[in-house]
């Protein structure tokens, strides 16, 4: 017996709603046993799953299912990271802190005047 994989990246906390875990699966951006899914496909116990959001993947392997969305503690238990996909994500972060340490901050907020310049300038790239 399965459940619709929408329904547990919802449970399983990947998502704050099941429409935005529905909308990631149409994207492309979840694939289960490394095949591009919908949102309808059921997943269960032992399936690989690869989850990317923004610039974070994860990959895990199913350990439970759950029809409703409990707790954080029990979402950590329908799911196991993977050792490599738990690197990599420490490796971006680790990236990523350097990366700020190194930007210098500005030393006061844009006024008015500069904002719309900001804005227009934004704008014009889209």
């Amino acid at each position: 017996m399965g459940i619709r994989i929408d329904k547990w990246l919802w449970a399983a906390r990947f998502f704050k709603t099941r429409s935005l875990a529905r909308q990631h699966v149409e994207a492309g951006h979840i694939k289960l046993n490394g095949q591009r899914i919908k949102p309808a496909k059921t997943v269960q116990v032992g399936d690989m799953v690869e989850i990317r959001k923004g610039e974070q993947q994860w990959i895990v392997e199913v350990t439970g299912l759950a029809e409703k969305r409990g707790s954080a503690t029990v979402a950590a238990t329908l799911y196991a990271e993977t050792d490599a996909s738990r690197q990599a994500r420490e490796e971006q972060a680790a990236m990523r802190r350097i990366l700020r340490a190194s930007q210098v901050a500005p030393d006061h907020k844009p006024d008015k005047k500069q904002r719309r310049q900001l804005l227009r300038v934004k704008h014009r790239d889209n």
